[in-house]
């Protein structure tokens, strides 16, 4: 039995697909499948039915699986206790980060983290906070960077800043001349939204006090969904409406633009930003430094909370 035939069943496991674990474990089928048909015939049982797609665990399985898992971890702690005490970081950090997030706060500070800690590789990925969830379930991701809070018993959750909502109007709207607008300013009528599964969308019918169901009714000729902010900000750049924007996304504007952004009479409307792992995850060192490398580039008015309404 060797820890790379525990790695190989985990991906498994994971995935459900044999090739596809393959590939993510960066070896060829053939060589995963001679693997895990090894470690079945050393312990002389069935670890995988392969006559279901998805392929799933046996019985006896899930609880190999199980303790698989356990092995794995405690195999990293002896690179763990090295890493402590040298604070010389290496292996690799897998983040997760939500695409309301990812483009405006990786550029401010990832390059002075892959230069303090150069042994250390990052895999990132843009992805909605579901698709993070399910990754940290599964050892997929080892951390989440996104908003706050999941309620999630199994998972640790780190704040880290407390971002400010704004308002971003077309010229045409009668929003377009107030300095500041209030939450009840607000009409789901105007509001843009991003597509299902982005928490922005759920950040926004709240502050609104609305529903899907009430959005989706609203007195609109063109109801506007989608997958990206730079899309709905052209979209309100043309007077289709109105939408919420988080604060570090608004900061790369030309000026031209800025008179569109409207801050948010107190309390202001905030998001929580923060960490999110597994309670298992071994490597607490790697967020701690990466907690530190963000906070040090974050506006400091974005570290308190005061006159603020937390959605």
């Amino acid at each position: 039995m060797t820890l790379s035939q525990l790695y190989y069943i985990v991906a498994v496991d994971n995935f459900r697909h044999f090739g596809t674990a393959a590939e993510h474990s960066f070896v060829t089928q053939p060589t995963l499948s001679m693997q895990i048909q090894k470690l079945e015939e050393e312990l002389g049982v069935i670890i995988f039915d392969r006559g279901k797609q998805p392929v799933v665990p046996t019985e006896i399985g899930e609880k190999i699986l199980k303790q698989a898992r356990t092995i794995l971890r405690e195999s990293e702690r002896l690179q763990n206790i090295v890493e402590n005490e040298t604070g010389e970081y290496s292996g690799t950090l897998k983040i997760g980060i939500i695409p309301t997030i990812a483009p405006y706060l990786l550029p401010l500070f990832l390059k002075s983290f892959v230069e303090k800690y150069p042994n250390l590789e990052l895999v990132i990925d843009e992805i909605t906070t579901g698709e993070i969830v399910k990754g940290i379930r599964k050892d997929l991701v080892d951390v989440g960077i996104l908003a706050l809070p999941l309620n999630d018993q199994d998972i640790v959750e780190l704040g880290l800043y407390f971002e400010p909502f704004v308002a971003y109007v077309g010229k045409k709207n009668p929003l377009y001349k107030k300095n500041k607008v209030d939450v009840d300013d607000l009409s789901t009528d105007d509001l843009l939204l991003l597509k299902d599964g982005h928490c922005l969308r759920g950040h926004a019918l709240k502050l609104c006090k609305s529903t899907e169901k009430e959005w989706s009714q609203s007195n609109r000729k063109i109801l506007f969904e989608s997958g990206t902010i730079d899309t709905i900000k052209k979209l309100v750049e043309q007077d289709f409406g109105i939408t919420l924007l988080p604060y570090l996304a608004v900061n790369d504007l030309d000026e031209e633009k800025t008179s569109m952004i409207k801050e948010f009479n107190k309390p202001v409307p905030r998001r929580e930003i923060g960490l999110a792992f597994s309670k298992a995850f071994l490597k607490r060192h790697l967020i701690e430094a990466l907690a530190e490398e963000i906070t040090k580039v974050i506006p400091k008015n974005l570290l308190s909370k005061e006159n603020s309404l937390i959605i």
